[in-house]
Order: C-alpha cells, then sequence, then structure tokens
C-alpha cells in the first residue's frame, strides 16, 4: 500500500514524543534492589529464584521439552544463557552467542526463541532475531543441539524466514510451538508509529501479523492447508491472524490450546487478544475498541465507529487505558499450576513500564490488580510444571510467583 505523507509525518513526531515519555518514566523509576528477594501483596507473592545466575537485559526464559532442571534464558544483545535450577554462578553456559549477528538496541535484538517438540529426538531449536546485515531484517532460524548435549552449533543455522523492517520498533520477536505442531511468529507492523504504510492491515505482508509455519514438511518449511491465504490468494500464504500493532509476547493456554497475546498500544489502549485462524484484530484501524485514525466527519460527530473500515474486526478480549502510566502490554499466560488455586484458569500478565501485574478473568471478564512492582517485565515464565514467573529486564532478576 501507498504510504501517506501527512500521516508518515505525524507517526514520527508521536513516535519521538512517545520514546520520550517512556525515558523519562524509565529515568525516574527505581532499579529495583537486585539483592531483594521478594515482592508480594495481599494476593501474590514474587520470590526471587536463579540470583547466583547473573543475566545481563534477558527477554526470554524457557524450558526444553522433557528437561524440567534445564533453563535456556535470552540476553537481547545476542546470546542464549543456559543453567539448571541448581547451578551456581560457575555453572552458567553460554549455549549459543549470536552477537556478532545480532542487530542490538532498542526493541531490536535476539528476541524470540522456541525448542522443537521433539526436541529430545531432533535438537531443534529456533530462534528470531533482528539481523546486524543491511538492509535491516528479522530473521527467523533453526539451530541443531551441540555435541555437549548442552548448547547449540553455530555452524548449523538454516534460516526459515527473513523479514525486511523498515524501523527499529514493533519487531515482535515472540515464537512458540503451538498444540499442533506448527511454528507459530508473531511480527510488528514494522514499526515507527502509527502504522505509517498501513501493514497492520494489508495481508500481503507478514508485517502487523501471527504466521504460522509447518517446520516438518517442506523446505525450509511449508503451509499448512487450513491457513486462511494457503493458496496466496488474497494474502500471504504464512499468515494465520492479521491487525496487530505489536504481539510482544504470546502463549498457549495448555489446557484449551487458546493462543492469548498481548498487543502494544499507541498513545492509548493496550489489548488483551485471544488470536484465532482468519481474524482481523483492527490495528491500525482500531486501537484496542477505539476508532484509531477516523475520518474528520466521524471525528466531529463524535462516532465510536470507524466507518466502513470497522467492519469485520474482531475486538480485544480486555484492554486497558494509559492513563495511569502503563503503556507497554507484557503477554503472560493463563495460570494452570496447582500453588495459586485462585488464580486457576485465569489469564496472568504485566506491563513493561509501570510493573503492574494483572489476571483477567475470561468466565467472567473481571480483570484484578495482583501486584505493583518497581519491575521492568520483559516477559512472564511458564514452568514445566504449570507455575509462572516473571523476568525483570532491568536487573536481570527472576522472580517464582507464589502465594503471600
Amino acid at each position: 500500500m501507498k504510504t501517506r505523507p501527512i500521516r508518515w509525518l505525524i507517526a514520527l513526531f508521536a513516535a519521538l514524543a512517545a520514546l520520550a515519555a517512556v525515558l523519562l518514566f524509565l529515568e525516574g523509576r527505581a532499579v529495583p534492589d537486585a539483592s531483594a528477594d521478594s515482592l508480594s501483596s495481599e494476593r501474590v507473592r514474587l520470590e526471587r529464584v536463579f540470583a547466583d545466575v547473573p543475566l545481563a537485559q534477558p527477554v526470554w526464559l524457557t524450558q526444553p521439552p522433557d528437561d524440567p532442571d534445564r533453563w535456556y534464558a535470552l540476553e537481547q544483545k545476542g546470546r542464549i544463557v543456559t543453567f539448571t535450577s541448581t547451578s551456581s554462578r560457575r555453572a552458567r553456559t553460554i549455549a549459543l552467542d549470536l552477537t556478532d549477528r545480532v542487530r542490538f538496541g532498542g526493541e531490536q535484538g535476539l528476541l524470540g526463541h522456541a525448542f522443537h517438540p521433539r526436541y529430545a529426538q531432533n535438537g531443534y531449536a529456533y530462534v528470531n532475531y533482528v539481523s546486524a546485515s543491511n538492509p535491516r531484517r528479522t530473521v527467523v532460524s533453526r539451530f541443531t543441539r551441540a555435541s555437549d548435549g548442552v548448547g547449540f552449533d553455530r555452524g548449523s543455522e538454516k534460516i526459515l524466514l527473513r523479514v525486511e523492517q523498515p524501523y527499529s520498533n514493533h519487531n515482535g520477536g515472540g515464537q512458540l510451538f503451538g498444540p499442533d505442531g506448527h511454528l507459530y511468529v508473531g511480527f510488528g507492523d514494522g514499526g515507527l508509529a502509527g502504522d505509517p504504510h498501513d501493514h497492520g492491515q494489508n495481508t500481503r505482508t507478514l508485517l502487523g501479523a501471527m504466521v504460522r509455519i509447518d517446520v516438518d514438511g517442506g523446505d525450509p518449511y511449508e503451509i499448512p492447508s487450513d491457513n486462511p491465504f494457503a493458496d496466496g490468494r488474497g494474502g500471504a500464504p504464512e499468515v494465520f491472524a492479521w491487525g496487530l500493532r505489536n504481539p510482544w509476547r504470546f502463549s498457549f493456554d495448555r489446557k484449551t490450546g487458546k493462543l492469548w497475546a498481548g498487543d502494544v498500544g499507541q498513545n492509548a489502549w493496550e489489548e488483551i487478544d485471544v488470536v484465532e485462524r482468519g481474524k482481523n484484530y483492527g490495528w491500525a484501524v482500531r486501537e484496542g475498541n477505539h476508532c484509531y485514525d477516523p475520518p474528520v466527519h466521524l471525528k466531529i460527530f463524535g462516532s465510536g465507529e470507524c466507518g466502513e473500515a470497522d467492519k469485520g474486526l474482531t475486538p480485544p478480549v480486555f484492554e486497558f487505558s494509559q492513563r495511569r502510566g502503563d503503556r507497554s502490554v507484557t503477554g503472560g499466560y493463563v495460570y494452570r499450576g496447582k500453588r495459586n488455586p485462585g488464580l486457576g484458569g485465569k489469564y496472568v500478565y504485566g506491563d513493561f513500564v509501570s510493573g503492574r501485574i494483572w489476571a483477567f478473568d475470561p468466565a467472567t471478564g473481571h480483570n484484578e490488580l495482583l501486584l505493583d512492582t518497581p519491575l521492568s517485565i520483559s516477559s512472564f515464565v511458564e514452568s514445566a510444571d504449570g507455575e509462572i514467573g516473571v523476568l525483570s529486564y532491568a536487573d536481570g532478576a527472576v522472580y517464582h510467583l507464589t502465594t503471600p
């Protein structure tokens, strides 16, 4: 689609203003004490774990299938660090170092990591990073387990996807295998502000979309036959759903299989989506439930609708305002653990900027504030047994969510 020059200029100023506001906000906040062992409220408690394993700017923490004792952490600058639940600082191992291949800065870097469901058998792990080469692009690659059985072979990289990124923000980066065995990859709209290139509503691009591919078929992958544009008519075959701004973190409910995503808002609303095949989640026609860029006549009459463009859009299951300082939703998990029975079936998520953590009940629509923290929550963590933790970007701390 053709870029609109005026909208592009407005978007540039909006992006600079938003960035300045976030930086000033973060500068005024105290970085959490790295020696703090816990944070608590009447509802929940965060207890620090792995304090003897130093992490630098972590954005993801996960476990391989069939090994509940081992953890792999992504450091945004380009390294994957591995350790066990009983590791000391000396036991920390660099599983993969891609710092020479990764473009780091702002929202760029090594952003996603997923183990193949049959990792124990095939040794395949998949990463998502912004490449240091020009032009700027997201790279989704497969690496093979190294001979030591712990790390990954740098020379084994097999690139699955290259997607050019016009700007340094809204790169998405999350990727997971779904219950269907396919790889899901979340792409932001490509950045700046206001989606100046209209990627969100353009099904021909992978930007602003949730992508689904079958990595077990074809070379380097096959298109699942039930993808909405599997035949290439009407959109890119890889697209599963679209109209997303920046689905930074998403997860599958291990009981129902539903795909939950936190989609970062523009300047007013953050949203939680249940992402389903073939659906359009509205960006940049809508921001949450609200018309983002309405025509002049709608602005004059104050209509909440977006005219003809509003038809066929899927609303979020929940939205929250940025007015209280919540400015960047971090998607979490539907809780299926045993230590917090009161959270069973609720979607636990947070905000990177404010540090608040909530629980949304899909059965009632009620959203409960669990804890107000000083943490910069880059990701939530789900252990093999369904318990939930929190990853703090600023100090590299990992916290386990438990009862007070």
